[in-house]
């Protein structure tokens, strides 16, 4: 079985998904949000045998070589790391970009996430975003 929980509606790039209009999350800004961290605009969870597929959409205020958004993470409330995509060069020529990370495995008792983007010099911070996680 196959269950989608969309958020906001997201920009595209070359590894963009369609993202329905329904589904439950929550842009969550942060006190150091800016320019020192990248943002978590849009998150499409998708659940599988295999495990959970999220699709990420991020902009990085610093997208150089020098700095960049080098990574986003998916966390459980009580800080649990269940995911990490690392991003291994800036995407200056498409901001804001999409990526995916697929068959994260998360314990049927949590029902929310937070991803959260991480910046290559200041680490985890900007907006993050809350994903509700339906099951069937």
């Amino acid at each position: 079985m196959v269950l989608l929980v969309s958020l906001v509606a997201g920009c595209s790039s070359d590894d963009s998904v369609s993202t329905p209009t329904s589904g439950v999350g929550t842009a969550v800004p942060t006190s150091l949000a800016g320019s020192l961290f990248p943002d978590v605009l849009d998150v499409v969870a998708t659940s599988s045998e295999s495990g959970w597929t999220f699709d990420v959409t991020l902009s990085s205020p610093y997208d150089t070589p020098e700095r960049y958004a080098d990574a986003w993470r998916v966390v459980g409330m009580d800080g649990t790391v269940f995911g990490v995509r690392e991003l291994d060069h800036d995407h200056a020529s498409e901001q804001p970009f999409t990526r995916s990370l697929e068959n994260v495995q998360i314990p049927d008792d949590v029902d929310k996430v937070v991803v959260e983007g991480r910046d290559q010099v200041n680490g985890y911070g900007g907006t993050t975003f809350e994903v509700a996680l339906i099951r069937a």
